[in-house]
C-alpha cells in the first residue's frame, strides 16, 4: 500500500502543490499525512474519496482514509 501511495497517488498530488506522506494502513484504514497546498484545502474530502475509488480499482481493496493536516515545517519559519 505503501508504494501505491508514493508512486501512483503522491504525484498526482504533488501537481497541485500537494503532497501526502503514507502513515499506516491496518485493518482497512489508511492514515495518510497531507502537506502543502492539501493542508489546507476545502475540499480533502473528495480527494480521499477518489483516493478510496483508485485503491479499490488499481488495488482491489476497500480502505478508509484517516487524513491528519499538517502544514510543511518550513512555513512555521516565516
Amino acid at each position: 500500500m505503501e508504494d501505491y501511495i508514493v508512486k501512483t497517488l503522491a504525484p498526482k498530488l504533488r501537481g497541485d502543490g500537494g503532497w501526502v506522506e503514507f502513515v499506516s494502513y491496518e485493518n482497512g484504514v489508511l492514515t495518510l499525512v497531507f502537506r502543502g497546498e492539501c493542508s489546507k484545502c476545502l475540499i480533502l474530502n473528495r480527494c480521499l474519496d477518489w483516493m478510496e475509488k483508485e485503491i479499490l480499482r488499481d488495488l482491489g481493496e476497500t480502505v478508509r482514509i484517516e487524513a491528519i493536516r499538517r502544514k510543511p515545517y518550513f512555513w512555521d519559519m516565516a
